[in-house]
């Protein structure tokens, strides 16, 4: 992020314009919805600029910016669309202490403007760190589309009524009343009987919830995929929205970790192959403590039920008597499947799926190496990368062939997913030789679709053995 978005008090403050033709009007017609004094310098006037300084909205010079002209000011524009005037008044305002910005010149500029959208006083601004303006300018009208023009006069009513909200606790309480208002009752009552009854309504909702006894705090154990955040389903992103509380495992990405609130307690509790982790008796201790009195969401990747260690935090959330639910999530299996386009069964080639493991928390883990090493077998390994020669030993003894296909899929669904491509044999070379950071499925059986090899060039790698 190269730009920090912030949101400037300009209220009584001065802002310089240096420019008074059409590029300026643009600024202007922004600049003048905000509590600025606004000062205009520039020669031939757009006709507007003239109707506002004659309705007392600004102050017009019509000549050119000199210095002295931006004492005080906090903010000056140089938008003259001439590169001299621009650059003299870029001078100008940083003598003078202020921010500066020259129209359509991203280098030259201490801040951009972004595109807003306007419910005063609910104001969004989108920016693409002027890359992509026209993105911008779509991303607002569909804002402008969804958010109703309503809105604003229910944040001020709102707004007003703050202090006297306050009465309620800060948390969840006060969040839920202020849910209720504005995504409830509020709208409804706005529509019906018109803005003088809207203060009664928050009057009446306020009594309510301070009536209200505290709810009892509850778990969510939620899956969150492979780790694109599109990939979350929408009760995911609700609940983690909602959250008091978020209790990650160390594979959530970051991106995904974003969607919760800013205020919420975030705590990750890694577990690290072959490292140092936390120990499963202190994450469950954690959950049941603040699963007693808070919303607390707890995240692990892919899928809770799949070699998540689910049952050992359900049993210790049943013991403590905090109350819980599942939120089932995308598992590496099927978002690695999807991205190298094969289907994990099909008619004539596999009628079953096996997806196990290939570390336990007692070591290398023994399966049905009879079945798996069959002709056509195929299964989905998680935790394979340090147990390849291992698998590849249990299964070659058993029958395997060893040029049976084997796909790994490092981070599955990111940006930064990698394929290597190899057989039976070459497994443990070609994955040595990779040296997967990430996350990594392993699929006996299954060679990626020869659409998806050409789609993830340069990532995909095809063992030399192949």
């Amino acid at each position: 992020m190269r730009h920090f978005p912030v949101f400037l008090n300009l209220r009584g403050r001065r802002v310089v314009v240096s420019g008074a033709g059409e590029c300026a009007v643009a600024k202007l017609r922004l600049l003048l919805k905000t509590e600025a004094r606004i000062s205009v310098y520039g020669v031939d006037a757009d006709p507007l600029v003239r109707n506002w300084a004659d309705e007392g909205r600004l102050m017009l010079e019509e000549r050119a910016l000199q210095h002295g002209d931006a004492t005080c000011a906090a903010m000056v524009y140089g938008a003259n669309e001439d590169a001299d005037l621009d650059a003299s008044a870029v001078e100008i305002g940083r003598a003078a202490g202020a921010l500066t910005n020259i129209v359509d010149n991203l280098e030259d500029s201490q801040f951009i403007t972004p595109a807003i959208v306007d419910r005063d006083p609910v104001t969004i601004a989108i920016g693409t760190e002027g890359a992509a303006p026209v993105l911008a300018r779509r991303i607002k009208a569909d804002l402008e589309e969804q958010l109703p023009a309503s809105l604003g006069i229910l944040a001020r009513i709102g707004q007003a009524f703050r202090p006297m909200a306050n009465a309620l606790p800060m948390g969840r309480k006060r969040r839920d009343f202020w849910s209720k208002f504005y995504f409830g009752t509020g709208p409804e009552v706005l529509r019906d009987h018109g803005e003088e009854a809207v203060p009664n309504e928050l009057h009446r909702l306020l009594d309510e919830t301070k009536a209200e006894t505290e709810r009892e705090g509850f778990v969510s154990l939620i899956g969150t995929g492979p780790g694109d955040p599109e990939l979350l389903t929408l009760k995911a992103r609700r609940l983690l929205h909602e959250a008091d509380v978020v209790i990650h495992d160390r594979l959530v990405p970051q991106p995904i970790l974003e969607l919760a609130r800013r205020e919420a307690i975030v705590i990750e509790v890694g577990k690290t192959p072959y490292g140092p982790s936390w120990k499963q008796e202190d994450i469950n201790d954690l959950i049941v403590r603040h699963g007693r009195t808070s919303q607390v969401v707890r995240l692990k990747s892919g899928d809770p039920a799949i070699f998540g260690r689910l049952d050992e935090e359900m049993d210790a959330l049943d013991t403590a008597g905090v109350a819980f639910e599942i939120v089932p999530g995308i598992t590496a299996a099927s978002a690695a499947a999807a991205s190298i386009k094969v289907s994990l069964t099909k008619r004539g080639r596999n009628s079953s799926l096996r997806i196990l493991t290939g570390h336990d928390v007692k070591g290398f883990a023994e399966q049905d190496w009879r079945d798996l090493a069959k002709p056509c077998a195929v299964a989905a390994i998680y935790m394979g990368v340090k147990a390849s020669k291992f698998l590849r030993g249990r299964l070659m003894i058993h029958g395997a062939a060893d040029d049976t296909p084997v796909t790994a899929i490092e981070n599955a669904s990111r940006c930064d997913q990698r394929v290597i491509a190899t057989t039976l044999l070459d497994m443990p070379n070609a994955l040595e030789a990779a040296n997967p950071a990430g996350p990594v499925i392993l699929f006996l059986g299954l060679s990626p679709r020869a659409a998806a090899v050409l789609a993830q060039e340069p990532e995909f790698e095809l063992s030399e053995a192949l």
